[in-house]
């Protein structure tokens, strides 16, 4: 298995982490480390927008 193929992804339309890229590049957010950091990539993604814009301000 190559190396992209072990790294895990969130899948915006099947709302669950999924190992490879099984999805359109435009539906995964991602590569993650593991499966466990896939499955919050929402709440990674909603800190990091909180961050960006508080340093707006």
């Amino acid at each position: 298995m190559a190396d992209e193929d072990t790294q895990w992804y969130y899948c915006i339309d099947h709302q669950k982490a999924e190992q490879g890229k099984q999805c359109w590049v435009g539906g995964r957010m991602g590569p993650y480390p593991d499966k466990a950091t896939a499955e919050r990539a929402l709440e990674i993604a909603r800190a990091r927008n909180k961050a960006a814009d508080e340093g707006d301000d």
